[in-house]
């Protein structure tokens, strides 16, 4: 629709601005020294060392490159790898709403049961009581995603110690979208599952070279995982890809040695967010908290009591900005009167954008 009506694409979580050229130049090289055929099935040793070695300069935590860590084609592949090798039929996955889209179907294909419990607007916290009543017998696993798209809520410390005495006293696998690793804003800190002994021992960590390296086309991503999971991850994987993009994996290995490629964007993305809102600060829209992420929620409560679908449809088709209804992440899809847009763009793409949201 965006396309249709030649409308700024703030909808879809992609940067338009470009890869670095010597990202683009390694994996070039990669392909000219024959780095063109299959790779290992859990990803080219190199490039799971280098996974390795910063996990451990990140997050102080040590982990095997050999029998947990695994290459993927993407963030949401590992993401349906570890549901499908973890739920069987009649298991209860617990996740929350706001969701990234993929957990649910992925959930159902495997005759799983999602049980949704929602976070609470405007900060959109997990309540631990409320988790805590929701677990049965049959819950297997619980879901949880931070940085989280689309609210750009942060799990904290807190957070993390809660989920880790739940899942240790009711013996739960843990699966952690982290994808948006990197991007956290406000001085706050990424709490990864790595960091938590309690939740690796049944955890699977997910994440994104796409997301950290403005590369979302190029689906190269990774799962870590205790060696006894990890097992059991990589007979998936094996019949679902085999194995992810070689090229790819070979120009990343190098890229990501040199830490500053990737230390650098929270500022980065904090000062796009900071701009974003500023230019929209003469507008009818009002900002949710977001502190990590490319997304910020937008409430349009003063503006119209339009569906949200109805609404996004309408500032595509009449005022040229495309943007996603929050409603599209929640099971019942209702109406829930706020916007998710990216603003991983361009200055330029922003002061457009802005320029045409505040004449709403």
């Amino acid at each position: 629709m965006a396309a249709d009506f030649n409308a700024v694409n703030l909808s879809q979580g992609f940067p338009d601005f470009p890869v670095s050229e010597e990202l683009i130049s390694l994996v070039h090289e990669g392909m000219q020294k024959g780095f063109n055929q299959y790779s290992p099935m859990p990803g080219l040793p190199m490039l799971r060392e280098a996974i390795a070695q910063k996990i451990y300069t990140t997050y102080s935590a040590k982990v095997n490159p050999d029998t947990e860590v695994t290459i993927t084609a993407g963030g949401t592949q590992a993401l349906f790898v570890a549901i499908t090798a973890l739920v069987e039929e009649g298991d209860e996955v617990i996740m929350f709403d706001p969701a990234y889209d993929s957990y649910d179907p992925a959930i159902r294909l495997c005759k799983g049961v999602p049980v949704h419990l929602e976070l609470k607007p405007p900060h959109f916290g997990i309540d631990w009581e409320e988790v805590k009543q929701a677990i049965s017998p049959k819950t297997k696993a619980i879901i949880i995603n931070t940085p989280h798209n689309p609210t750009g809520s942060v799990l904290s410390n807190n957070d993390l110690a809660q989920l880790e005495q739940l899942a240790t006293q009711y013996n739960l696998y843990v699966i952690s979208d982290e994808v948006y690793e990197h991007i956290i804003f406000d001085g706050k800190s990424h709490e990864s599952v790595l960091k938590y002994p309690g939740i690796y021992q049944k955890g699977i960590a997910v994440f994104s070279f796409g997301k950290t390296f403005h590369a979302t086309g190029w689906k190269t991503g990774y799962m870590v995982a205790p060696e006894s999971i990890t097992k059991e991850l990589r007979k998936v994987h094996q019949f679902n890809v085999f194995c992810g993009n070689t090229p790819m994996q070979y120009g990343i290995a190098y890229y990501m040695q040199n830490e500053k490629n990737y230390a650098g964007l929270p500022e980065f993305y904090q000062s796009k967010r900071d701009r974003f809102k500023e230019l929209l600060s003469t507008s009818r829209f009002e900002p949710h908290p977001c502190y990590g992420t490319y997304f910020q929620l937008f409430s349009y409560d003063t503006v119209s009591d339009k569906p949200d679908t109805a609404m996004a449809e309408w500032m595509t088709k009449e005022h040229g900005v495309a943007t996603i209804p929050a409603s599209v992440f929640y099971q019942n899809g209702e109406h829930v009167n706020y916007l998710r847009m990216c603003f991983a763009k361009t200055d330029e793409t922003l002061e457009q954008a802005a320029q045409l949201l505040c004449k709403i």
